[in-house]
């Protein structure tokens, strides 16, 4: 079996990685293809000095990514519970549904921090009451917090 070539991706290639990673790959594929499309480089001792400064400083972009959602995630836990009016029907039903554009809404006014309506996971709201929603801020860091909908 032939030997493997060791190359330094420089941009993004499906089912192989992303760029800057460090590939081995077969001799036929790096010659004819990645090389020729320049998706990648041979490795040389200061291409891998690049690509370690690179994921030094990937890696402390996504601590302080991280140290935000910290923050975030203590702001929400200060605000006790989100109050969410609706217009209410017969067995205090409301109208239509409590969305996550709802929370994102409630959370904007009560704490002047944009949330992204993805990040957030709350169970079918069809009723008055106290519910629990849970926010991704992070894929470490979830905060859990209280909504209560009320008749407006």
């Amino acid at each position: 079996m032939a030997k493997r070539v060791q190359l330094v991706l420089t941009k993004d290639v499906s089912k192989l990685g992303k760029s800057g990673d460090l590939v081995d790959v077969a001799p036929g594929y790096a010659r004819n293809y990645l090389i020729p499309q320049s998706l990648a480089t041979h490795v040389t001792p200061g291409i891998l000095r690049q690509v370690e400064r690179r994921r030094e400083l990937e890696r402390q972009r996504q601590l302080e990514l991280k140290q935000q959602a910290q923050e975030q995630k203590a702001a929400l836990e200060k605000v006790a519970k989100l109050t969410i009016a609706k217009q209410v029907g017969e067995n205090e039903a409301i109208f239509g549904t409590v969305t996550t554009q709802d929370v994102a809404d409630a959370i904007q006014a009560a704490t002047s921090q944009e949330i992204d309506k993805r990040g957030i996971t709350i169970p079918d709201i069809n009723h008055l009451g106290t519910y629990k929603a849970e926010i991704k801020l992070h894929s470490e860091v979830t905060a859990q917090i209280d909504i209560e909908v009320v008749a407006s």
